[in-house]
């Protein structure tokens, strides 16, 4: 039988053991609260892009591919019904060109607004003004192309005035073919440069006469090119151009080929093996240039992008009663891409696996230029409904209808279908700062 402690040493028992659980549950209290503030800490730091971002978004913090420097694949998805309104509009942004300010130009219907673009496997997030300008600070892009370069580089203006008003620090001409924008805040630069054919180049002039593109295949464009040290970020859009006649020299001005010249006595050699040299001259270049750079001063990093082929939607000749009238996206397996859509494509896609081959052996496995695709063609031929069409003029209906209209459905309103091209363009930077 257990014997039984008198009553005196049972109560200083009762008092020891009562200290000694209130002792462990202040120590547990203490190890806990620091447990806590260390994983805040730890957060706070990995989530945090640049040390100027003031706010992001909790869906921008919790981006788990972005940190892991995981790539999305944007090319496959869909495009899904949207509530949200765009950030911009066609008189809150000054950067809109006349003819891809749908809504000023009286276009009646909304609902091309009101579309994302959903990859099948991953998250694409909302534009962050505030997210980019960090990222960007110290920094320089460059949109270097045709006017869907410009269309591109307008759409991203107007994303980012929402937040920080772009100063025009520079511009040549009255058509906007060169400009450059500066954020000062962040010491930050934004410039778009005209190069439709990015190879050396004479533009036709048909009322000289002159109805041919001519195009010298082993030289590219020093408009741009002369300036490409002071670049960080290179987006290359670039593609309807060579659809039209042509007329290919080489490095000696001796003929090689042409594309649609039935009045010369040149072989027809078509415009996707010339579109396929230019890119591989064009991205080559960048990495010698990128070279000598590093020979002659520190190591400066570059991103260099391609943005893919951007279907066209006319539904005829766009001078003739062609239209893109469709008010919504195309279905799934509504309606197939073209055989030349899906070719231009392949042949970016292709050249710029092979410059980022050629630039792993050349420079290593951390060599400073990293080469990638912005993958806009699949998505940008499922919205025949995001292009101006006849609202490329203003009203252009107010006379009653025409027979025969001029519709533009190779750009697009802004806002539109193209600022989903800067939500990726900004995951892509955000995923080159963090390599």
């Amino acid at each position: 039988m257990q014997k039984l402690l008198p009553h005196h040493q049972h109560q200083r028992v009762l008092h020891f053991l009562t200290k000694k659980h209130i002792f462990i549950a202040i120590y547990l209290l203490l190890l806990l609260a620091l447990l806590h503030l260390q994983f805040h800490q730890q957060k706070k730091s990995i989530n945090s892009p640049h040390q100027v971002v003031r706010s992001v978004p909790k869906e921008e913090d919790d981006n788990t591919n972005t940190r892991r420097g995981a790539q999305c694949d944007y090319s496959n998805g869909r495009w899904i019904r949207s509530k949200a309104e765009p950030i911009y509009n066609g008189t809150s942004c000054g950067t809109i060109k006349k003819g891809q300010n749908c809504m000023a130009n009286g276009r009646p219907d909304t609902g091309y607004l009101h579309w994302r673009w959903r990859p099948a496997a991953c998250e694409l997030h909302e534009f962050n003004p505030s997210l980019f300008l960090s990222l960007l600070e110290n920094k320089h892009l460059a949109f270097i192309g045709d006017s869907l370069a410009r269309n591109q580089v307008e759409s991203l203006m107007c994303l980012v005035s929402t937040v920080s008003s772009p100063v025009l620090v520079y511009r040549d001409g009255d058509e906007n073919k060169f400009r450059r924008w500066s954020f000062p805040s962040h010491n930050a630069s934004v410039s778009v440069f005209w190069s439709p054919l990015l190879i050396k180049h004479l533009e036709k002039e048909p009322s000289l006469g002159k109805n041919h593109n001519k195009l010298y295949m082993d030289s590219v464009d020093e408009r741009w090119a002369s300036e490409l040290d002071q670049m960080d970020i290179v987006v290359f859009s670039a593609g309807h151009w060579f659809l039209l006649p042509a007329i290919y020299h080489d490095a000696g001005g001796e003929v090689l080929g042409c594309h649609y010249c039935p009045e010369f006595n040149h072989t027809e050699i078509g415009f996707f093996d010339i579109y396929r040299k230019t890119l591989r001259t064009v991205l080559n270049e960048v990495r010698i240039r990128q070279e000598r750079t590093i020979t002659r001063r520190r190591r400066s990093d570059k991103l260099v992008v391609l943005t893919t082929f951007s279907p066209a939607h006319f539904e005829g000749e766009w001078n003739n009663a062609g239209a893109c009238s469709k008010l919504e996206p195309f279905r799934e397996g509504e309606k197939k891409m073209g055989y030349m859509d899906m070719e231009m494509r392949r042949i970016g896609v292709e050249e710029l696996k092979d410059a980022a081959e050629k630039k792993k052996r050349k420079m290593g496995e951390n060599g400073s230029v990293k080469y990638e695709a912005l993958e806009v063609s699949d998505l940008a031929w499922m919205r025949p409904d995001g292009h101006p069409g006849a609202y490329m003029n203003p009203f252009p209906y107010a006379q009653g209808f025409k027979e025969r209209m001029p519709n533009d459905c190779v750009h697009w309103c802004l806002p539109g279908p193209i600022d989903t091209w800067n939500e990726i363009l900004l995951d892509m930077i955000k995923r080159w700062k963090s390599d």
